[in-house]
């Protein structure tokens, strides 16, 4: 212990915590090793827990199972409401707002107070919200649940403070929208319906007032009665009793008329003249049979009736299609004088809105679009062209496309990507939009100076990836590649990948980007590689196609006696099967076994010809895993690219590969037990019965008894399965020959798994298994149940499985404790927690790396964790991030300069090159499932361990640049986000944010630089957070503004003879009718009021520390401040208007005064 102070005396500082080893860090650091250091290394860390917080940034993507639309025609801003209580707002590009309910409640409808910066939202759990938009984070003012009744309809008139609430009992209660307190003003079911009345009306669906005179109130019940209830009067003007339910009611802007929608796929025109029967009764879309009896039709679930000043007016529905033809599409009708158009939607409607000019219902309409919400996208068409075009969207409301399976975050990428990306994706881009400007406009957006060039990389179940340019917490789509135009078209009939997986044969499992060589590398479901390089030229290319052998097979199983005298370790020449290349070897019925079982075939077919691929990411190389004996390639679970090396590695739970992309050949190919050579950590095999002993990784058991040895070493590691897992204690070496049946001490077995179905869907890597989650059986069970993940999604291990290389790394290290001067090295992780390093030898020159093999000594260091290793990172002896040397991007399709030599361009980082100042040698930092340490290279002394999560596991973890310093990022399946301090491994963060509900989120969370990640909260919705300070204080400046003052325009001038003849509409005073003063107090147990959270909506997730608390004081006090100018501006205004008023009236006064009672 003297001998460790000794090398820590140099380490502290008057600092607490600033510098690594401080004896003054306590508990909080990590756990410094008893291993003596060989030198001293002085880090000066400057990160520290203020400098963290958790909070979300911006949502994208397309609102997942919406349920309610509204739109400002003012403000010109759009709200969507969705099952799960979440409101999304929209205005132009820049302008994204998301907003929850915290209780969770489907919305079930949204009213815009217009041009007033306010929303009201009613919950399907009775509650109605008011959300205060004049802030960029909303925030609710007010809350009112009601007790007694359930809310079905609402309705708020232009430019009024009181809200119609429409009952499940029938009965129509009035809410204040300043004080959010219910009237006492009820319109009560059984007065809206005459006495005679026996049965109940049904609940309210529909609460317009008259476009001709406000006082009156159109009561829609769902029966089919419709009641014009007299406010002033408090009776009904009259009653409509039809035979069909009523979705809904649309009024003509003059007020004599209205339009309602039926259950029998009918249009009832009605006018107030003569209301016993309807004016006019229409079936769109029922036409007469030959018997004289209409089709029957579904229900026209909504219509709209707006007017043009120059044409016939527009009658819009959605529904009414009848039902004999099956297969028909949801669809919009519109109907525009005689010609009725019928737009088939790609899913069902959900609701859709006409915008209009105006704002004002008793005004001409003028509609000009119609925005469509359907149940996985937003559309919408534009009116005024005859073709009715649809707008082009500039939201990415098509992230959900295909299903997205994995994600991959960058930021601080080269700037000069995103343009070429762009400039490429934009030859693709669809056309027939609509000339126009999107008319969702609203609100205000502006490019923060804390910006970068940021993307994000989907890839999806059809195989498609798509690259998106996510700078400035935006998010617009780049560029689209699709993977499967690789493969034949299976024939149906002998679907090889049909038989391997049900569906989605080309989902991408994972990708590996290098943003500087611009190489680009996807693993698919069906145990396939692809390698991309980027050209900017399109090119005839012939696709080159490796098959690799990488199954343990069963004639391989060392025995204890042959481990005794011979090492397991062979060499890797003797375990590296040549490459096939695709066209040479077709499926063909010689290539099954006699028994019919497939052997030495791959799941998917590659083009065996010449195609041209247009510019952008062209295909290189197609690696492929091959059917063995009968049993499918394991899903692959591991990889990494290094463009300097040209190396290709990747692993899975049978053992490792590394290809050398640029000779196209394979150079190593072997089991993970083969891969340790003589340094095998576990006895895996042993003479003597013993008790049962569990690992250090803590989820993984390694059954040493003799016993179940002999049972196992009976049984077929490729046939065997548990829950999708070969059950096989030991690894077996892969081997390249033809397997044979195994003889066991009875004989042949004979229960192999036939040729059908394997169940390849749930057959994982050992640290890839799925954790049990209740899932629904729902449309969401398919995303919930998608197990393909990353190389270390989820590290759960059944018991005896096999060691699973879960997690590789190409760098610049110390492949040998006596190593002087680092070489090419690959990190190896597995399941089992163990880190193995094996080091290469690379040609430097480039004719001979093109010509020469790369030979790799597989008989490196091994290190040791507990649970399955995730990631690697390297650290220089300065606490500097170092990182893997890449190539430079050149264009292998540019035309040839004749005078100027390709060469290719190397950038190394090695560890030497900043250490004068302390010598040779660097930190390589290790992050398994269960806990993180610090190794001093090339001694392999830990320098420091902690123990991340003891009652959990690790789903991701990512070494990230923060504050011009670097961390250790951690997600855990608890839901916690730890950020760990580098390399002492102290904890700055932790935070309880979001627990693991189903599988998306483990497969889809990933950290990068900047202090930002992001995952798919939805299967349509991607979530971005940041755990930065920094940009948790400067996230309002990013953000849009979702209000802006704009002047309401002014009502057109109805005339003399029109406001004469046409009502006292505009005398019509809604707070004499329901103030207190006139209609009382309403009853206390009907509804109960909930005060607001004073708009601090958006900070409840905090970190620990003074900075993130001296942040929320200041927003608050900011939101404050707002508040109070705000009143003071209403109160100057009120005042300005009581001044006027008074001279008004004073005028009159003057006028009347000498007047005699009849010269009135």
């Amino acid at each position: 212990m003297k001998k460790f102070r000794k090398v820590l005396d140099g380490l502290t500082t008057s600092s607490p915590g600033a510098t690594v080893g401080s004896p003054s860090c306590g508990s909080a650091a990590g756990t410094p090793t008893a291993a003596p250091t060989p030198k001293e290394i002085d880090v000066q860390e400057t990160l520290v827990s203020e400098n963290f917080q958790l909070c979300k940034t911006v949502r994208h993507g397309f609102p997942y199972q919406p349920t309610a639309l509204a739109f400002d025609p003012v403000q010109k801003i759009l709200a969507i409401g969705s099952r799960s209580g979440g409101v999304r707002i929209l205005g132009r590009p820049g302008v994204d707002c998301y907003c929850q309910h915290e209780s969770g409640a489907a919305v079930l409808q949204l009213q815009f107070l217009i041009n007033e910066g306010a929303l009201v939202s009613a919950c399907a759990d009775d509650t109605l919200h008011l959300w205060n938009l004049r802030q960029r984070r909303p925030a609710i003012l007010h809350s009112l649940k009601f007790n007694r009744e359930r809310i079905t309809f609402c309705h708020l008139p232009f430019q009024s403070k009181w809200l119609y609430v429409g009952t499940e009992r029938g009965n129509t209660h009035i809410v204040n929208i300043e004080s959010f307190v219910l009237s006492g003003y009820v319109i009560m079911w059984n007065k809206a319906i005459e006495l005679s009345t026996k049965t109940h009306p049904g609940p309210v669906v529909h609460l317009s007032d008259s476009p001709k005179d406000e006082g009156k109130l159109l009561i829609g019940f769902e029966s089919g009665t419709i009641v014009q209830w007299d406010l002033r009067g408090k009776k009904a003007d009259f009653r409509i009793y039809y035979d069909e339910a009523i979705h809904s009611v649309s009024w003509h802007h003059e007020g004599k008329q209205f339009m309602c929608s039926h259950s029998d796929g009918s249009l009832t025109l009605w006018n107030l003249r003569n209301t016993t029967k309807p004016f006019q009764v229409t079936f769109p879309h029922g036409k007469i049979q030959k018997d004289a009896r209409k089709e029957s039709c579904k229900p026209i679930l909504k219509v709209e009736y707006k007017t043009c000043r120059n044409s016939e007016p527009f009658v819009i529905f959605s529904g009414g299609l009848s039902y004999d033809k099956a297969g028909r599409r949801p669809a919009l009708t519109i109907m525009h004088g005689k010609a009725i158009t019928v737009l088939e939607m790609d899913y069902p409607i959900v609701e859709f809105m006409v915008l209009c000019e105006t704002p004002y219902n008793n005004e001409v309409q003028e509609p000009y679009a119609v925005v469509v919400l359907l149940e996985k996208d937003l559309i919408v068409v534009d009116l005024t062209q005859s073709n009715y075009p649809v707008f082009e969207n500039p939201y990415p409301m098509d992230i959900h496309e295909s299903p997205v399976t994995c994600t991959a975050y960058f930021a601080d990428c080269p700037p000069d990507i995103i343009p070429i990306l762009y400039s490429i994706g934009a030859k693709h881009k669809k056309t027939g939009y609509s000339q126009k400007e999107w008319p969702i406009s609203g609100g205000t957006w502006t490019l923060g100076s804390h910006t970068y060039p940021e993307i994000i990389i989907t890839g999806h179940a059809d195989g498609s990836i798509k690259f998106w340019d996510a700078s400035a917490i935006t998010l617009q789509m780049l560029y689209k590649m699709k993977t499967s135009k690789v493969f034949e078209k299976p024939k149906p009939g002998e679907g090889r990948a049909a038989e391997l997986v049900e569906e989605d044969p080309f989902a991408i499992q994972m990708v590996s980007w290098c943003p500087q060589s611009r190489m680009f590398c996807v693993v698919g479901i069906s145990a396939h590689i692809i390698l991309y390089r980027f050209s900017k030229y399109d090119a005839n290319t012939q696709i080159v196609s490796l098959e690799v052998r990488l199954q343990c097979d069963s004639d391989d199983v060392i025995s204890p006696s042959e481990n005794e005298n011979n090492p397991s370790f062979s060499e890797p020449s003797s375990h590296s099967p040549q490459p096939h290349h695709q066209h040479q070897h077709p499926a063909s019925p010689g290539s099954r076994t006699p028994e019919g079982i497939k052997d030495s075939i791959p799941c998917l077919k590659v083009k065996d010809r010449a195609v041209r691929v247009p510019p952008g990411y062209q295909s290189e190389l197609v690696i492929q895993l091959l059917w063995v004996d009968g049993e499918p390639p394991q899903q692959i679970t591991s990889l990494d690219i290094n463009s300097a090396y040209g190396l290709l590695a990747f692993g899975n739970c049978n053992g490792l590969a590394v290809v050398d992309y640029l000779q196209k050949t394979v150079i190593l190919c072997m089991s993970t037990l083969d891969l340790y050579g003589s340094t095998d950590p576990y006895q895996r095999l042993t003479r003597s019965p013993r008790r049962n002993r569990q690992s250090t990784s803590g989820l993984t058991e390694l059954t040493d008894n003799q016993q179940s040895i002999d049972m196992e070493r009976n049984k077929s590691p490729t046939s065997d399965h548990v829950n999708g897992h070969c059950t096989s204690p030991t690894s077996q070496p892969c081997s390249a020959g033809k397997p044979r049946i195994p003889m066991g001490p009875e004989g042949p077995r004979l229960t192999r798994r036939g040729p059908g179905r394997p169940p390849f869907r749930k057959a994982q890597s050992a640290a890839c298994m799925e954790i049990s989650l209740p899932v629904s059986h729902t449309e969401e069970s398919r995303e919930n149940s998608f197990t393909r993940s990353r190389s270390s999604s989820v590290s759960s291990i059944d018991r005896d499985t096999k060691e699973a290389v879960t997690t590789l790394q190409f760098g610049e290290s110390y492949g040998r404790k006596n190593d002087v001067l680092p070489t090419p090295c690959l990190w190896v992780g597995t399941s089992l927690g163990v880190v193995l390093l094996i080091p290469m030898s690379i040609p430097t020159d480039q004719e001979e790396r093109m010509e020469e093999p790369v030979t790799m000594g597989v008989s490196g260091a091994v290190l040791m964790l507990k649970g399955s290793v995730l990631r690697f990172s390297f650290l220089d002896c300065m606490g500097a991030l170092i990182q893997p040397p890449y190539e430079v991007w050149r264009d292998h399709n540019a035309p040839e300069d004749p005078d100027r030599l390709r060469r290719r361009k190397l950038v190394h980082f090695s560890p030497s090159s900043s250490q004068d100042a302390c010598g040779d040698g660097h930190l390589a930092v290790v992050c398994s499932e269960r806990q993180a340490k610090v190794f001093l290279m090339p001694s392999q002394s830990c320098l420091f361990v902690h123990n991340i999560t003891e009652s959990s596991f690790v789903l991701r973890a990512d070494v990230v640049s923060v504050c011009n310093s670097v961390c250790l990022a951690c997600f855990c399946a608890n839901g916690h986000v730890m950020t760990l301090s580098l390399p002492s491994l102290r904890p700055l963060m932790d935070v309880n944010y979001l627990p693991l509900t189903d599988m998306r989120i483990a497969r889809t969370f990933y950290f990068t630089n900047g202090g930002q990640a992001l995952y798919l909260s939805s299967p349509t919705e991607v979530q971005r957070i940041t755990y930065s300070q920094e940009m948790c204080d400067n996230l309002q400046e990013m953000l849009g503004e979702l209000f802006t003052p704009i002047e309401t325009p002014e009502a057109q001038n109805r005339g003399f003879l029109k406001g004469f003849f046409g009502g006292n509409a505009h005398t019509f005073d809604r707070e004499e009718l329901f103030g207190e003063a006139a209609a009382g107090k309403a009853s206390r147990s009907l509804a109960q009021h909930i005060p607001g959270q004073g708009g601090v909506e958006g900070m409840k997730v905090a970190a620990s520390g003074v900075v993130g608390e001296l942040a929320r004081a200041r927003i608050a006090l900011d939101e404050r401040g707002q508040r109070l100018g705000e009143l003071e501006e209403r109160t100057a205004l009120m005042m300005t208007s009581a001044e006027s008023f008074s001279k008004h009236a004073h005028e009159l006064m003057l006028k009347c005064k000498d007047k005699k009672w009849y010269q009135f």
